[in-house]
């Protein structure tokens, strides 16, 4: 499936259907999905290659549920659709056999940001609160437009400097989203409890959010900080059992 405005289709196809000899480069890790940069003409494209599934996700992808290649490519029509900000949707792509669902693809244009979220989290980056203000604004409009982005984490926003100390911010990691008429108080700071450990970091970003809400400060310091530490506990103990699982694999 391809969007209207791409051209060179069968280019982008021919890319995928070499995309595990070829030697182009690598972006991230690649320790659960692949993805890869590709030269089409004047610009640079990013294609992922989503883990092939096991076998109950295999036959679900082809009779039960959309793909996360499907998905990525839908979700990010209609997040361009509501104005929120993320990389152009070029194309997904799915190889099918007699059982389900063999692999998945999702082509989208290439952004090149200035840095993601995670920066405002682990470093001193410049601005950071003027950054981390026009953020919170960012997911406060997600939340008016019932957007609820399952993985809105810290790598999972590219953040944009355009000049005079303004921001652009666009999602990337699509394919687990949930569309609302509206959302809860609740399910929105529910929402925002993966994004940073660090108290002042939400303080400033509780003082954001009420401003733009018209939501008691206190309130949703107290009940963004309660959900972020439930949820930072949980990681913490996830990560122990990992730890001591692998020990006594050992």
């Amino acid at each position: 499936m391809f969007s209207n405005r791409v051209e060179n289709s069968r280019e982008i196809l021919r890319f995928i259907k070499e995309f595990n000899s070829s030697e182009e480069i690598i972006f991230g890790n690649g320790d659960r999905n692949v993805i890869k940069l590709f030269k089409l003409e004047s610009e640079t494209i990013n294609i992922k290659s989503f883990k092939k599934p096991n076998l109950i996700n295999k036959v679900a992808y082809k009779y039960f549920r959309k793909s996360k290649a499907k998905r990525s490519f839908e979700y990010a029509s209609i997040l361009l659709q509501k104005g929120i900000g993320t990389p152009q949707p070029m194309a997904y792509y799915e190889n099918f056999d007699t059982v389900g669902l063999l692999e998945s693809y999702y082509v989208s244009e290439h952004l090149s940001c200035d840095l993601t979220y995670r920066e405002l989290v682990e470093t001193d980056y410049p601005d950071a609160e003027n950054i981390l203000r026009q953020f919170t604004r960012f997911s406060y409009d997600l939340h008016q437009n019932g957007i609820e982005f399952m993985d809105h984490s810290p790598g999972n926003t590219l953040i944009k400097n355009d000049d005079d100390g303004k921001y652009s911010f666009y999602l990337v990691d699509l394919n687990r989203m949930k569309f609302h008429e509206s959302m809860s108080f609740e399910m929105r700071m529910n929402n925002l409890r993966r994004l940073t450990p660090s108290k002042d970091m939400i303080i400033i970003m509780s003082n954001e959010y009420a401003k733009v809400s018209g939501e008691s400060e206190k309130s949703v310091f107290e009940t963004l900080w309660r959900m972020t530490s439930d949820f930072q506990e949980k990681f913490s103990r996830k990560k122990r059992f990992k730890k001591q699982f692998q020990f006594w694999k050992k």
